[in-house]
């Protein structure tokens, strides 16, 4: 039993070692929490941002790149104010940053484009 767990091990360490070297190579991420494949799939999109969005962006001067890289990339989703189940296009509540929240936006993903409906400055 001793020699088949040695046997195991002597395989298991170094394959372990190579998936890992090769995936973190390719910038692969897996992470299944419902936030992150949420805000994962969000970044692949095309970004469509209303009207009243883009007023809300210039008056709290929030460019397009830190929308991208911190408010979404490091924002949380409220699933209980949020609507993942609609149809076509679910609803979801973004908030940013996840501790003492500044910023609230609204936006629908669907299966080509993200619309950005609502940024609410909270403080």
């Amino acid at each position: 039993m001793l020699k088949k767990l040695k046997f195991y091990t002597i395989g298991l360490v170094p394959g372990l070692l190579i998936v890992f070297f090769v995936l973190n190579q390719k910038g692969a991420s897996c992470s299944y929490f419902p936030n992150d494949r949420v805000i994962a799939e969000t970044l692949t999109k095309n970004f469509i941002y209303s009207p009243e969005f883009q007023i809300e962006m210039e008056t709290s001067k929030i460019s397009e790149q830190f929308l991208k890289d911190s408010i979404i990339t490091k924002g949380e989703i409220d699933f209980d104010r949020s609507k993942p189940q609609n149809e076509p296009c679910p609803e979801y509540l973004l908030i940013y940053p996840k501790k003492n929240p500044r910023f609230e936006v609204n936006y629908s993903k669907c299966k080509e484009t993200a619309e950005f409906k609502g940024l609410k400055k909270l403080r």
